[in-house]
């Protein structure tokens, strides 16, 4: 019979020497003990939290040899102090310290309400500037064909739509259909409304209450949640407030805003 060693310990947990790693924001490691993997957000005394594909966030102890980078034992540490990594943008960007706004493309983005126009404002603002992309906002978009016919979209002037609740069956996936230039991307989200858009984690709500059909969906939303504002305006700005960067977005709008950035300023736009 094969003898059993009475040391228990994982093999990941012996005494060896092991390296230190930084635990710089983006760093993918994994939690050997519960399996957990994501990348480092958020490194603090003692403590490292991770962000998993799902936008699933867990606390665990900085402790030696307890993480695994790239399937080898590692024991994080908190970055050194000082600029050691290049600033970022509220988009998760590289910040261009000292840029200044570039002159307004001919392309724009359009968006469908104030609402939507603030919270990309908030965080693409800067890299927007950079790029010279305008946004404008729509005041719905059940004329959205017309409106596009208007603005003439052409290879030095293309437009990028965001839309609301673009789910197969909707109006909205019927209108974006109906816009067939090659110089035109019509995108969407999946929410009703852009306050979805927010994480609920970010507001401290455990999700988006559901609004019985043919209700005010903002006016709803407010009632459920016992938040006692003059007008859903006041409620807006309270959501806006707790938005600090891309992480307090649905990937499902992330992706969507970088798609129309990257469609407006392809082959350096006009």
């Amino acid at each position: 019979m094969r003898p059993y060693s009475p040391d228990l310990t994982p093999e990941w947990k012996k005494s060896r020497p092991v390296p230190e790693v930084p635990a710089e924001p983006g760093l993918v490691v994994e939690e050997p003990g519960s399996g957990f993997c994501g990348a480092v957000i958020r490194c603090e005394a003692g403590t490292v939290t991770l962000e998993d594909r799902f936008a699933k966030h867990r606390v665990f102890p900085l402790e030696p040899r307890g993480f695994l980078l790239e399937g080898r034992v590692v024991t994080l540490v908190r970055p050194a102090a000082g600029p050691s990594r290049p600033a970022r943008t509220a988009s998760g960007s590289v910040a261009v310290p000292g840029a200044r706004a570039r002159v307004a493309r001919a392309g724009r983005i359009y968006v469908e309400g104030r609402h939507d126009a603030e919270l990309v404002e908030r965080v693409w603002g800067d890299d927007l500037r950079v790029e010279g992309v305008v946004v404008e906002y729509l005041e719905g978009v059940d004329d959205l064909q017309a409106i596009v016919e208007e603005f003439g979209p052409g290879p030095d002037a293309r437009l990028g739509v965001l839309v609301d609740h673009l789910v197969p069956g909707s109006k909205e996936s019927r209108i974006a259909e109906a816009v067939t230039s090659e110089h035109a991307l019509v995108v969407g989200h999946p929410y009703i409304d852009i306050w979805e858009a927010v994480k609920p984690s970010s507001l401290g709500i455990g999700a988006w209450p559901r609004v019985p059909r043919g209700q005010d969906w903002k006016t709803g939303v407010c009632r459920a949640l016992g938040w006692r504002v003059a007008n859903t305006g006041e409620a807006w700005q309270h959501i806006l407030g707790s938005v600090r960067s891309y992480r307090d977005l649905e990937p499902a709008l992330l992706g969507r805003v970088e798609e129309l950035i990257d469609f407006v300023t392809e082959n350096g736009g006009a």
